[in-house]
């Protein structure tokens, strides 16, 4: 088949979720022989024509020069491109910003759309943008030939919306099993004596009702808060809010992998706030490293981690997590989700159901 893919900021991947999933299928599809094109911005770093064995179509983006509407023009461009490659199969990973120019899609190719998350729920977008994604979310439905959903929730949450069928495909990760204590050094921490999460400082993370259990708590076991703190006003104001809590250590980004799989695997308690969206990448990193998983209680993760973890409402469920939880004594449920990693989501298993349903659709249109 020849297969695009639009959607993203390009491979390799340098920006998130969607990039990671992009680079592992496109590459996947490359080697199994198959004619596939991916769409990177023209901000990309990496300026090849093609990356191991996928072409690259690289699309004016001009969002350095005037902010998230450039991401409208930059999905315009693609769309337009797309309409004489000839392709069987049009891949849109979300719908944030394409659905607009909907009508402008190519007629021969099957629309397949992954519908990513809630994005509408998001509290960083005021409300007049919510409304919007709402709207987008509506018209990805309407425009697209066939939907996935990346967690039941969502594949639940389109069949009760918008009476539309979806195929469930999660993320992918791969196994960690080469832990590198060496690295506890360069970040002052030890083995089994630090708790820790890693997430975008957005509030539907629950960054703050974490660390307000985390300070709350008795046991002031180090806490490493890994992500960019520095891009947006919610990071300086919690980075300003917990300065006198000395066991929080807002790290920064990290974006060594080994360096983030050593830290999971090492870490006592592994926190996961996200609430809004579908199978988050990093919880299954997170599975994938051993680590013992402390959720937000959704539907969205606790459909991926069932009984295996502990989940919290609020600071004070955390703060007792903190105070009474040791990670010998669930590594039964540690090895539970290791075992559904490799059972369930490996990127090869991953990878050939998304290509079974391409060519499920293929055939079906």
């Amino acid at each position: 088949m020849k297969i695009g893919i639009l959607g993203t900021r390009g491979i390799p991947n340098h920006y998130g979720g969607f990039e990671q999933f992009t680079e592992f299928f496109a590459v996947y599809l490359a080697k199994k022989g198959h004619d596939v094109y991916v769409y990177n911005s023209s901000n990309h770093k990496y300026k090849e024509p093609t990356f191991k064995g996928v072409k690259l179509i690289h699309c004016y983006d001009p969002e350095h020069k005037v902010g998230t509407f450039g991401q409208f023009i930059y999905d315009y461009n693609c769309i337009m491109d797309s309409r004489k490659r000839d392709f069987d199969v049009l891949l849109q990973l979300g719908y944030t910003s394409n659905t607009i120019w909907h009508r402008l899609l190519p007629k021969k190719p099957v629309i397949v759309s992954n519908m990513d998350g809630l994005e509408w729920k998001r509290t960083k977008y005021s409300p007049p943008v919510q409304k919007f994604l709402k709207y987008a979310e509506k018209l990805a439905v309407k425009s697209s030939d066939f939907l996935i959903s990346d967690s039941i929730g969502i594949q639940n949450y389109l069949l009760k919306e918008y009476k539309a069928k979806s195929e469930y495909i999660a993320y992918g990760a791969e196994p960690f099993k080469s832990p590198n204590i060496s690295v506890l050094e360069h970040y002052n921490v030890e083995k089994y004596n630090y708790n820790m999460l890693i997430a975008r400082f957005e509030p539907e993370n629950n960054l703050e009702v974490i660390l307000d259990g985390a300070a709350l708590a008795k046991t002031k076991t180090p806490f490493l808060v890994v992500g960019k703190h520095d891009v947006n006003k919610f990071g300086s104001y919690l980075k300003n809010k917990f300065k006198d809590c000395e066991h929080i250590r807002f790290m920064g980004g990290i974006y060594n992998l080994e360096h983030l799989n050593s830290l999971r695997y090492f870490s006592k308690l592994y926190f996961h706030g996200h609430s809004v969206g579908g199978t988050n990448p990093s919880l299954l990193e997170a599975m994938a490293s051993n680590a013992f998983i402390i959720a937000h209680n959704n539907e969205f993760t606790k459909s991926i981690l069932q009984e295996n973890a502990f989940y919290f409402d609020d600071k004070n469920d955390v703060k007792k997590v903190i105070d009474n939880l040791k990670k010998e004594d669930y590594l039964d449920k540690i090895e539970n989700l290791f075992q559904k990693i490799e059972n369930e989501f490996t990127w090869d298993i991953i990878n050939k159901k998304y290509l079974d349903f391409l060519h499920e659709c293929s055939k079906k249109n």
